[in-house]
């Protein structure tokens, strides 16, 4: 294996290293975005409608078994052989983590803490907004990180439809240019996006929610059989 042409893209690609990483960012985040924009108000009625998160969730989860090349096949004859007919996929496939993650993370809200920010004033999208998010914000980013690392790795599948698999079209040049440094470059630079990814996601969680170490060390040092009062940033931030 010639390590040298490890960098070393074909023509045919049209981009450099750095520019198959960019557009792989790309077709792998935006639908992660998507699919949490279309996840917040959905999860939001499941929350509130108990009789429709189990429909929900099961449409989530058959559009999650259609494989990912007969959607781009039934996708083409509307977008063509483009980003997005790669990116709709994933987005819909992100909703089947996402969904979950949230409905979980706001119906773990004490309902003492909704009955506190209902009596300080707090209507239905503030109290929403303000007080339930915040406090699913660990559910939320464990969702995200899930679906994250899934679509960083399904946008290679993209290389069947013409080219639009960003760092896996480098696995379709290792086969037609007998070069399996370029298999190698795509594998190990996926995997690496993934992990700093998840890093990255850990790292947003932490600055999002400053009072768990606090709260962890208070576990620590806290007398046996003292119940922890629950953390509310949200309805301390507003009495401010």
């Amino acid at each position: 294996m010639n390590w040298n042409r490890f960098f070393d893209i074909p023509s045919d690609l049209q981009h450099d290293w750095l520019g198959l990483i960019g557009l792989h960012l790309r077709e792998a985040l935006l639908p992660v975005l998507g699919g949490l924009l279309l996840a917040l108000p959905l999860a939001q009625l499941c929350v509130r409608l108990r009789w429709l998160y189990p429909p929900v969730l099961w449409v989530t989860t058959v559009l999650y078994a259609i494989p990912s090349l007969a959607f781009f096949v039934v996708l083409i004859d509307y977008t063509g052989q483009t980003e997005l007919t790669v990116m709709i996929p994933l987005t819909v496939y992100s909703l089947v983590v996402l969904v979950p993650a949230i409905v979980d993370g706001v119906r773990s809200v004490p309902q003492e803490t909704l009955a506190a920010a209902t009596a300080m004033g707090f209507g239905p999208v503030r109290r929403y907004v303000q007080v339930q998010l915040p406090i699913a914000v660990p559910a939320i980013i464990a969702g995200l990180r899930v679906a994250t690392v899934s679509s960083i790795s399904l946008v290679s599948v993209g290389m069947l439809i013409g080219n639009q698999g960003a760092l896996g079209n480098l696995l379709h040049d290792a086969q037609i240019y007998n070069r399996p440094e370029l298999a190698w470059n795509s594998v190990i630079t996926s995997a690496a996006l993934a992990v700093l990814a998840d890093a990255a996601l850990v790292v947003v969680r932490v600055l999002l929610t400053p009072w768990m170490p606090s709260a962890a060390r208070g576990a620590r040092s806290r007398p046996a059989g003292v119940r922890p009062e629950p953390a509310v940033p949200a309805l301390e931030d507003a009495a401010r």
